[in-house]
C-alpha cells in the first residue's frame, strides 16, 4: 500500500529542514510525498531558494506521516487556523506526526505535542513547554507516533529513523548509503561542546525570533 507522507511547505521556511527528511523519505518503498501549501505556486526558503508545492491544504488527501519543517516563516503561522486546523484534521489519522527543528513548536501550536516528550532546535528548546510538551534532549526524539527532529542538519537523521519505522531497518540502511551519509564535522555544532562565545552569539542573533515566538505562544494558553 501506499504511505503517503505529507510535507508542509511555507514561506520562509528553512530549506534543509525539509529537503534533508525528504531525500530519504522519497526512497521509502512504496512512499508518496507530497508538498503541500496553501496555493500551488512556488514557495521560497529563507535563502531564497523556491519549491514548488504539489498539493494545497485542501485537496492533499489522507495522510499516513504528518511533517512540518522548521525556520523564521514558522513565527506567523503560530496563530494560522488554516494551517493550524489542517495540521490537527491531518494528525488526528496519521500514523506518526513529525517535524524537524522549530517545526515542532508548529505542531505544538496544534495541540499536536501536548503530553509528548519533543525536541526542536536548542536555541528554542525552553518554548516547548508553552504548547504542553516535555524537552527531551536528542538528535531524534520518538514518543509514540510524535517524532521529532532537532536542529536543521537532524533531518537527515530523523528521516533515516523514520524511514526505518515505516518500511525497515535494512531500507534504511541501504538509503543511508545511497545518499552516502556518513557526515565527518570539521568543529561541532552542538552548544554543549561549542565556544560559549559563539553559543552566545547564535542566541543573539535568534533574540528577536524567540521573543516573538514566545509572545505568540504565551498568548494562545
Amino acid at each position: 500500500m501506499t504511505i503517503h507522507i505529507g510535507m508542509l511547505l511555507f514561506p520562509n521556511l528553512t530549506q534543509l529542514d525539509l529537503t534533508g527528511p525528504f531525500e530519504v523519505l522519497t526512497r521509502v518503498p512504496d512512499a508518496r510525498v507530497h508538498l503541500v501549501w496553501k496555493t500551488r505556486e512556488p514557495v521560497a526558503a529563507d535563502s531564497g531558494i523556491a519549491i514548488v508545492p504539489n498539493a494545497t491544504l485542501a485537496d492533499c488527501p489522507p495522510l499516513d506521516v504528518v511533517f512540518v519543517p522548521g525556520g523564521g516563516g514558522v513565527t506567523p503561522l503560530l496563530d494560522d487556523e488554516e494551517v493550524l486546523g489542517f495540521l490537527r484534521a491531518q494528525g488526528e489519522k496519521a500514523r506518526y506526526v513529525t517535524s524537524v527543528c522549530t517545526g515542532s513548536l508548529l505542531l505544538g501550536a496544534a495541540g499536536l505535542l501536548r503530553g509528548y516528550e519533543a525536541t526542536t532546535h536548542w536555541a528554542y528548546m525552553d518554548l516547548l513547554p508553552l504548547v504542553g510538551a516535555r524537552p527531551a534532549r536528542g538528535r531524534v526524539v520518538f514518543d509514540r507516533n510524535r517524532v521529532t527532529g532537532g536542529g536543521v542538519t537532524a533531518g537527515i537523521d530523523f528521516g533515516l529513523r523514520l524511514a526505518a519505522a515505516l518500511s525497515s531497518e535494512d531500507a534504511a540502511r541501504v538509503i543511508e548509503l545511497m545518499i552516502e551519509y556518513d557526515p565527518d564535522p570539521p568543529y561541532t555544532g552542538h552548544p554543549d561542546r561549542a565556544d560559549p562565545a559563539h553559543v552566545a552569539r547564535v542566541r543573539k542573533r535568534f533574540a528577536s525570533t524567540y521573543a516573538a515566538r514566545e509572545a505568540k505562544l504565551r498568548s494562545a494558553r
